[in-house]
């Protein structure tokens, strides 16, 4: 599949911040923001070295996997105000015949939660990905993780009552019938 099928992150703009597509050069500055325990609450796992986190960044600015088969997105998430980097957004579009849908996570650092920065950058790359064509939007969710869950609702995806091999919760947007009514 060619990387010409998939949309590419653009520049987003909201009221209080800016959502950069991700570059290995922001490897440094993210590594700083995700070296910290707490985000990994949920997850599992440990915050990544820089070394670590620039090879990642290396795969993934290619904008989609090595197979072709999904399409990445990734942004960062950075504050007018400051200037300051303060977390990321990113999506795995796949596409079914002419269907596309996402996938989509959010991780905003510690020290700038808790202020709306999450919901408000995850909205954008929602309706963003709607106007690529994206119909099916979904996240996973630890479900003991409540302001992750909360942010979800606010983008307006629902507990579909499916769980994944991790046993997080797949919240989903409600179906829209195909002739619009």
């Amino acid at each position: 599949m060619s990387d010409q099928q998939w949309p590419k992150a653009e520049w987003l703009r909201t009221e209080r911040l800016t959502l950069e597509p991700l570059r290995v050069a922001h490897a440094a500055e993210m590594a700083d923001i995700l070296n910290d325990q707490a985000l990994y609450a949920f997850t599992g796992g440990s915050p990544p070295t820089r070394a670590g986190l620039r090879k990642q960044y290396e795969h993934l600015v290619a904008g989609q996997s090595p197979a072709g088969r999904e399409g990445w997105l990734n942004w960062v998430v950075r504050r007018h105000d400051t200037g300051d980097a303060i977390g990321y957004v990113q999506a795995t579009v796949e596409r079914s015949g002419e269907d596309k849908s996402a996938d989509l996570a959010w991780v905003i650092g510690t020290a700038h939660q808790n202020r709306g920065f999450a919901t408000e950058s995850a909205r954008t790359v929602a309706g963003w990905l709607q106007r690529q064509g994206v119909h099916e939007l979904t996240a996973h969710v630890h479900p003991a993780q409540r302001a992750s869950l909360a942010v979800a609702g606010a983008v307006g995806l629902l507990d579909t009552g499916e769980r994944d091999a991790d046993g997080e919760m797949i919240l989903g947007l409600p179906p829209v019938p195909r002739d619009g009514r």
